[in-house]
Formats: structure tokens, C-alpha cells, sequence
């Protein structure tokens, strides 16, 4: 599947896993996300030193638009509402702007959580 525009010369197809690369790098260019979540086929690839860049996304692309799932891992102690509201309004203009498709939707979905970051500074700040 994925979107395929005919023009005069012959058509251009742009495939979902292209929509998902450009959607899954995006997300985890995003400050306070650690990165992305993914099933045991994604981690057993990167175990072998190959990078799954669409590791943790599902897309629906249709014609003319497209819709995104994300599966994130955020650093400890962020403001969570704000990191996600940040991935999908930069996800959106990534794809929009690389593809030419209306993005309708890019739910964020929070998986899990980084202790590896920031836990020293975070409990400073709440005197634990």
C-alpha cells in the first residue's frame, strides 16, 4: 500500500515504511523521548546491529492521507503531556512536509519510562 500520485510523466508511490522511517526518526529526535517501543523482533534486529528506524510506529496510509500510531519510552522526569503534544505536532510536519499527505491523526502512546536519565536531578528537585 501507501500513497501513489500519478502526474504527467508516470506516478510517484511513496511506501508506509517510508511514512513510518520519517515518522519513527521524527518522534525520537523529540527531547525527553528516549526512544521508541517495539516488539522482540525489533530488539532481537538491533541486538545484531542492525537499526529498525521504524521501530515502534504504525502507519495507515491511504491516498491522499495518513494516520500514525507511536510507541515511545521517555526520559525520567519529564512532563509527559508536553513531550507527546511535541512528538506529534513534530511527526505531523515531518511527514506533511517530506510527502506531500495530510496526517489526520498521531497517537502517542507511552510505554515505558528511562530511569538511566535524570533520576539523580529529579529527586534533588522533590528532596527524596
Amino acid at each position: 500500500m501507501g500513497n501513489e500520485t500519478h502526474v504527467d510523466k508516470g506516478s510517484i508511490h511513496i511506501s508506509d515504511e517510508v511514512v513510518s522511517i520519517i515518522a519513527g526518526v521524527a518522534a525520537s529526535e523529540v527531547k525527553g523521548i528516549s526512544g521508541m517501543g517495539g516488539s522482540m523482533a525489533g530488539s532481537l534486529a538491533e541486538r545484531l546491529g542492525h537499526k529498525n528506524l521504524n521501530k515502534g510506529v504504525k502507519v495507515e496510509v491511504g491516498e491522499k492521507e495518513a494516520a500514525v500510531d507511536l510507541f515511545v519510552i521517555v526520559d525520567f522526569g519529564v512532563r509527559i503531556p508536553e513531550v507527546a503534544l511535541e512528538v506529534q505536532k513534530t511527526v505531523k510536519k515531518a511527514i506533511e512536509s517530506m510527502t506531500g499527505l495530510s496526517v489526520v491523526e498521531v497517537n502517542v502512546h507511552v510505554q515505558n519510562v528511562n530511569f538511566s536519565q535524570g533520576k539523580d536531578d529529579f529527586r534533588t528537585k522533590i528532596k527524596i
